[in-house]
């Protein structure tokens, strides 16, 4: 696994070795960097459910002026304070905590997420409606902010919350792409 481009391009991180977490493959994080193009600049990025961390390192090497990580699995925590480390990232904190949690801390912060990268294990159905329902209720996502949602091609998400909406669907193999956009921003 390595950084895919910016300040960290090509530097390795480490794997999930025996961790039964799957990373977000190069492709996929290709892609979806590719869509937030410029905005992921001097933005605030929360990755949830973060495993290994690749997600918030590469925003963080694309410019993000601050990656936040939430992961409860505690090899988890540890891989990810590991590889920013060895990277020697400063502008990140790691919360080992429930993701729901972890949001609640941020959101005690009053601060805005610009990206909230949602990504739990796929046959944990029931964190997206959760996850999603509590983002929905929360102010932690900026006006312009969104929410995007990796999940198993075949899962189900809801189209519209109260507040969140649906803008956009990228899928490639067996993962999909939920981007998700407060209603008043569209």
């Amino acid at each position: 696994m390595r950084v895919i481009a910016g300040k960290y391009r090509s530097r390795v991180l480490k794997g999930p070795g025996v961790l039964k977490l799957r990373p977000t493959s190069d492709r996929l994080r290709e892609t979806f960097f590719n869509v937030l193009g410029p905005a992921i600049e001097s933005s605030l990025f929360i990755d949830a459910f973060a495993g290994t961390g690749a997600m918030g390192i590469e925003a963080l090497s694309r410019g993000a002026s601050e990656a936040i990580f939430l992961e409860s699995y505690g090899k988890a925590v540890q891989l990810i304070q590991r590889n920013l480390e060895s990277l020697e990232i400063r502008n990140a904190e790691l919360i080992h905590a429930d993701v729901i949690a972890g949001l609640e801390k941020i959101a005690t912060r009053r601060v805005v997420a610009d990206f909230i990268f949602v990504d739990p294990p796929y046959e944990k159905t029931q964190e997206y409606a959760r996850v999603l329902d509590f983002l929905d209720g929360s102010d932690l996502i900026a006006p312009r902010g969104v929410v995007i949602v990796e999940h198993y091609f075949k899962t189900t998400l809801p189209m519209r919350f109260d507040r969140l909406e649906r803008a956009r669907v990228l899928e490639q193999g067996d993962a999909s792409l939920s981007f998700f956009r407060l209603a008043a921003a569209a």
